[in-house]
């Protein structure tokens, strides 16, 4: 997988609570902004501010037809997900976050 995109801001993006929320709602197929917008309570451009630098390295893509539609690229995120490094990194926050609340 070519890495035109920064990893480490990807897998902060995906911890953000709002684009965590959006791609939920993405996670059973695209989705246009007017069913997002009534679903989570947000603005269309706030949809697209927080979804911006995935849309521009390609993990969510728009098309506009009626309306913009959103659809996430699954494959590419899992990928992301998957590596071992972030995999690794996310447990070691984990445990961070676990030593401190224990």
């Amino acid at each position: 997988m070519a890495d035109s995109f920064d990893r480490e801001k990807i897998i902060e993006y995906l911890f953000d609570p709002v684009v965590s929320s959006i791609l939920a709602e993405l996670e059973s197929g695209s989705k246009d902004s007017d069913y997002l917008t009534k679903t989570l309570d947000i603005s269309g451009d706030e949809i697209n501010n927080q979804l911006s630098y995935l849309i521009e390295t390609g993990f969510v893509t728009i098309s506009k037809d009626n309306s913009v539609v959103y659809t996430v690229n699954a494959q590419k995120l899992a990928e992301v997900m998957e590596h071992d490094e972030n995999y690794q990194s996310a447990v070691d926050g984990l445990t961070k976050l676990d030593g401190f609340l224990n």
